[in-house]
């Protein structure tokens, strides 16, 4: 399965993704309870960063921020994103095979990957529930397709 199949599925089950032209970004400079108000209302782990709303500048995750309230207390959620957000962001592209994704997000220890084209602009946001949804459903098929094999039919 190919990284952007699985945006079609998050498109079809109605998440925001390429086709509905709703990728969600925050810009650098909100604030981290503006970012935590935003996942909250949103329902969503992570938010990538972005000044253009187009390419990936850094991502924020709830771990960080259960990380600096930890560290630092209730007073950093005044600060910027970009004083915290993880700047070395992974990203993939839609042509690539879901599986190395997913060996990449596991091995990587993240849970949210922007999608890009050639250009870097997002095409979406995968996530590692979806990289396992989709493995899920090919697996699936395969044992379907060797059921009917073995079965005769």
């Amino acid at each position: 399965m190919l990284v952007n199949q699985l945006l079609s599925m998050k498109t079809i089950s109605g998440k925001d993704g390429i086709e509905s032209g709703s990728i969600i970004t925050i810009a650098p400079d909100a604030t981290l309870a503006e970012a935590v108000r935003l996942l909250s209302e949103r329902r969503i782990g992570a938010v990538v960063v972005s000044t253009d709303g187009a390419t990936p500048e850094g991502i924020l995750s709830e771990r960080d921020i259960v990380r600096q309230l930890g560290a630092n207390g209730p007073d950093i959620l005044s600060s910027p994103i970009n004083s915290i957000m993880t700047k070395a962001v992974q990203t993939c592209t839609a042509g690539e095979d879901a599986l190395v994704v997913l060996d990449r997000m596991t091995q990587g220890r993240f849970r949210h990957m922007p999608v890009v084209d050639g250009d870097g602009r997002m095409l979406g946001v995968i996530s590692i529930g979806d990289a396992v949804s989709g493995r899920l459903k090919e697996l699936a098929a395969e044992k379907e397709a060797l059921t009917g094999m073995i079965m005769g039919s």
